[in-house]
């Protein structure tokens, strides 16, 4: 308890107590709220947040060609923590897990069906554009925000001996102004409860439309909650090696044998081709399809969906970052951007090139009603996608199991940030962070993402985080300025 800074933890969960009971008692109210605050920062805002997630990405591959890239995280003598193999699998897992399986095969399809630009008959052209638009969500763009924000947390507290706290990245104007300083961090930790919320509800989601689709169980989604915030309690007392290092390696094998498995029972050789195709389609695409804003469309599919990607990935920034910044101590800064910004990039092309193109191929052969079930309820497009597949039974329960371990690392993951955030110094995560701040961030979480669910659903996660998100992402374009002006003085020293 040594090391717990009450202001800043008393302050965050009495706010997050009073804005989740203020909305529990207004629904209806509170429903209206999401949806009418959504619109109006997509349409006042799209252009900032689209330029900005472009920065970043701009920013981290910057980094790799400067005089820079061979700094050491910790000094020169630094040596990794953590295998390469451990490394990745842990960045992975609290940076994406539940999102993959919730629009491996809902994103494809969705954009499939909804983006605007799609020329009527020509399925062949209008595929690859779906699968492009979903690389442009999940690939580069977001993890180059990890990438960069990441950065500045491992810099700052390995290099320059300062808190893994966000007020700490923004020079000595800001962490000597105690108020300026305790405010921004309040905010980080809101935000970084938002993000994570928002996919643990989407979990929930998915777990109950698995359960109900593959074996006609109906359950309450705050039921999974509780149960899954449970699990997660047990991993934050476990710690960060004996917790989620090991259900990140879990995370990692299942997440293989279920890929590899859906390759080789579905339309292998149409899924090769096709994932070939989409790279060079995404690749020559990315500065169009990146810097599109729909100012010529009387549309509103960004708010649904780029928008809201790249918002999610700037809320999930201060917990993610700070989680791969707390592991990576001892890589260069080549090492950390390759290894954060283009491997699970990678992993992500191949996730949803396999899923997204099965899905595909099922919509062009007019083999079931994928297409409908994603427009009826995107929570189980997974599992129709796997019934018409062999072993279908045997891929259901395995990705529910999936969802569930995926599950447990956020929820146990972002319970840890948030504690580091809260915390006076929260360099060591598993000696300095206390244990009641860790238990009182995961049944927080829990409750914030039970509460959002209530209110509107998959809209009112959408639009908390993007509330709490575009704010964010301005604390992280001042905090890679500083990080710019730190590696300087690193070299000229």
């Amino acid at each position: 308890m040594n090391n717990l800074n009450k202001p800043r933890f008393i302050i965050s969960a009495l706010l997050l107590i009073t804005i989740t009971t203020v909305v529990f008692n207004n629904l209806e109210a509170s429903s209206m709220f999401f949806s009418s605050t959504q619109r109006a920062i997509s349409e006042y805002l799209g252009w900032f947040i689209i330029l900005t997630a472009n920065g970043f990405l701009f920013f981290s591959t910057y980094l790799l060609f400067t005089k820079y890239k061979n700094i050491k995280l910790g000094g020169t003598d630094a040596m990794p923590a953590y295998t390469y193999t451990n490394w990745i699998a842990m960045l992975f897992s609290a940076g994406l897990g539940i999102g993959l399986l919730f629009y491996g095969v809902a994103e494809p399809i969705g954009n499939l069906n909804d983006y605007p630009e799609m020329i009527k008959g020509d399925l062949s052209y209008n595929a690859g554009k779906a699968l492009s638009l979903t690389n442009l969500h999940w690939g580069l763009h977001g993890w180059a925000v990890y990438a960069s924000l990441g950065l500045c947390f491992a810099f700052a507290s390995y290099n320059k001996n300062k808190a893994f706290r966000v007020s700490s990245l923004l020079g000595k104007s800001v962490e000597n102004n105690k108020p300026l300083a305790a405010t921004i961090d309040i905010i980080a930790i809101l935000t970084t409860v938002t993000g994570i919320a928002t996919s643990l509800g989407l979990g929930a989601t998915q777990i109950n439309g698995g359960l109900d689709h593959v074996f006609d169980i109906k359950l309450n989604e705050f039921i999974i909650i509780v149960f899954i915030t449970l699990l997660g309690l047990i991993s934050v007392c476990l710690g960060l090696d004996a917790g989620i290092k090991r259900l990140s390696q879990l995370n990692m094998l299942i997440a293989i044998v279920l890929l590899l498995t859906v390759l080789i029972l579905g339309p292998t050789i149409f899924i090769l081709n096709a994932m070939v195709q989409n790279a060079g389609a995404y690749i020559n695409q990315i500065i169009q399809l990146s810097s599109w804003t729909e100012a010529y469309n009387d549309t509103v599919y960004q708010n649904g969906y780029t928008l809201f990607y790249f918002t999610w990935w700037f809320a999930w920034a201060p917990f993610v970052s700070l989680f791969i910044a707390r592991i990576s101590y001892g890589r260069t800064i080549k090492e950390f951007v390759v290894g954060v910004l283009f491997v699970p990039s990678l992993i992500v092309f191949i996730w949803m090139g396999v899923f997204g193109n099965a899905a595909i191929y099922q919509v062009i052969n007019n083999i079931g009603d994928i297409s409908g079930a994603v427009s009826q309820n995107a929570s189980t497009a997974l599992f129709v996608l796997y019934d018409t597949m062999s072993l279908s039974m045997v891929l259901s329960i395995a990705s529910l199991i999936l969802i569930v371990t995926f599950f447990v690392t956020s929820s146990d993951s972002g319970a840890l940030v948030a504690s580091m955030l809260s915390s006076k110094k929260g360099a060591d995560i598993d000696g300095d962070s206390p244990l009641v701040s860790r238990v009182t961030w995961a049944i927080l979480l829990g409750v914030v993402a039970a509460v959002l669910l209530a209110a509107g659903g998959l809209g009112a996660l959408q639009t908390a985080v993007v509330i709490f998100g575009v704010p964010f992402s301005i604390i992280t374009i001042f905090a890679c300025r500083e990080l710019y002006r730190s590696l300087e003085e690193e070299l000229s020293s």
